[in-house]
């Protein structure tokens, strides 16, 4: 355990996300029957993204007492003067769902709405305490509104409300299956080359 504050709550705050990463997994498979497949090694992560679903999962400890999620555009490592990069909505990887929550209610959205949102203008960007991300809140009536399914897995109604164009959805998973091989992606006999220059 490190004696940095910071690096406590970060090492915290991470664990509880990838809980909430296979709680996420398995509540889309379950109620939308849609499987999510994560990457574990940072290597895949970085090089091609989250994993090979093009799915982002993040959650969201505040939502259930705020009523507003924190949609994350930019973040830090660690709490430093300088820049940030991208993340979130922004992260420049495979990414094209974006899904956020909490145990109870469950949010997904095509990362291209929440993008068009920002955008717009309309929703000031915050900072948290840390000084380590930049998000804006999203009210939960435009989440509502907005979102392409909504799942209250502790719910008696597990689907809020249905993809909105399943027929798009489902043409973006045959152009996902039909596409060759990412060259990013390891092969099954190359792992003793490691990482790549």
């Amino acid at each position: 355990m490190s004696a940095n504050p910071y690096d406590a709550y970060y090492d915290a705050q991470r664990a509880r996300g990838e809980h909430y990463q296979d709680y996420v997994a398995d509540a889309m498979l379950r109620y939308l029957h849609f499987p999510i497949v994560c990457y574990s090694s940072r290597r895949y992560q970085e090089s091609v993204g989250e994993g090979p679903t093009g799915v982002e999962i993040k959650l969201d400890d505040y939502y259930a007492r705020s009523r507003r999620l924190w949609i994350e555009i930019a973040e830090k490592a660690r709490p430093r003067t300088g820049d940030y990069v991208p993340s979130g909505i922004y992260r420049a990887d495979n990414t094209w769902l974006y899904i956020i929550g909490d145990y109870t209610t469950i949010f997904v959205f095509a990362k291209s709405i929440l993008q068009g949102l920002h955008r717009s203008g309309q929703y000031p960007i915050r900072e948290n305490s840390y000084k380590t991300s930049q998000a804006f809140y999203l009210s939960d009536e435009v989440a509502r509104r907005l979102a392409a399914a909504i799942l209250t897995p502790k719910g008696t109604e597990k689907i809020v409300s249905a993809v909105r164009d399943l027929q798009e959805l489902a043409r973006h998973l045959r152009e996902i299956a039909r596409r060759p091989h990412d060259p990013r992606q390891a092969t099954l006999f190359d792992w003793n080359k490691g990482p790549s220059a």
